[in-house]
């Protein structure tokens, strides 16, 4: 089981280029399962079945891990043994029929305009690090980024001219992603006055820089953006992602296209951009029950 989950982890670094979070994820969700599987002395891939992979779900369920975690459990073992009937080291899939649980799918949690607002207005743009983040910011709602785009976005990907940025997303596809005029206003500001004291030799090739020169990490950026909700007396909850899902929503809520916003997210399935329909429609539905005279 190793030499087979090495081997499909290794297809998924080279041929899918698969984000290096998924890869981490799948492995330590396929070790868990070839630990179970070597419990039930079970050690090579052709010897697994369907029973196997029907008990490692109740096992996971059983010791007390959510659905959604058995879920992306499977996920993970369906496209090992998928892979390994794709290359011929096996000659059935045994993880075909297991059935997955039923997970009831969260609606994204998303700020409202004025929240929006309120936490783009905190960082202080006369200092060198409030310019940084003020860009950030606006340019992750914006754009709709992941927190590891913003962070790995390259200078020579910023076209603010054209009013648009080139994106590394998911399997490491590119896409091309709008930037308002606000965002492109203030990521020039940036790039022209305070990255020219964080980097002054110019060598560095990320927008967004920590105060040591090197691209600003995750970490840092969520660390931040907690610090200005809460001096913006926002929810604790408050977190980078919500600004992405806040994008999605607020685009919906205007009228904009499903596919465009699809596109814009850098989502391989409309089934995924999807989900935000739900949160405007819920945003409709309030509008409507607190002011129309029949909505209550």
């Amino acid at each position: 089981m190793d030499a087979a989950v090495e081997g499909f982890l290794s297809h998924c670094r080279v041929e899918k280029r698969l984000a290096d979070n998924t890869l981490d994820a799948y492995a330590r969700d396929l070790a868990e399962l070839t630990a179970f599987l070597d419990g039930r002395g079970v050690h090579a891939p052709e010897r697994v079945t369907r029973e196997d992979l029907g008990a490692y779900m109740a096992h996971l369920l059983d010791t007390g891990r959510s659905m959604s975690t058995a879920a992306r459990h499977r996920v993970a073992f369906r496209q090992l043994f998928r892979f390994l009937v794709r290359e011929a080291i096996l000659e059935e899939d045994p993880a075909l029929l297991v059935e997955a649980p039923r997970v009831r799918r969260k609606l994204p949690v998303t700020l409202s305009e004025v929240q929006v607002e309120a936490l783009l207005a905190q960082p202080d743009p006369e200092t060198p690090i409030g310019q940084r983040d003020a860009a950030m910011l606006e340019t992750m709602y914006s754009a709709g980024l992941r927190v590891s785009e913003l962070v790995h976005l390259l200078r020579q990907n910023l076209k603010l001219d054209h009013g648009y940025v080139l994106v590394r997303g998911k399997g490491d596809k590119e896409r091309v992603v709008p930037l308002g005029d606000r965002a492109a206003a203030l990521v020039r500001r940036y790039v022209n006055g305070a990255r020219c004291s964080l980097d002054p030799a110019q060598t560095e090739p990320w927008v967004f820089l920590s105060p040591r020169g090197g691209p600003l990490t995750r970490g840092a950026f969520w660390y931040r953006v907690k610090g200005y909700a809460r001096t913006a007396g926002l929810p604790s909850t408050v977190s980078p992602h919500k600004l992405r899902h806040s994008f999605a929503t607020h685009l919906l809520n205007h009228g904009a296209d499903l596919r465009a916003v699809q596109l814009m997210l850098g989502h391989a399935d409309i089934s995924t951009t999807q989900i935000y329909t739900h949160v405007a429609r819920e945003r409709l539905r309030a509008i409507h029950a607190a002011h129309h005279p029949r909505g209550a």
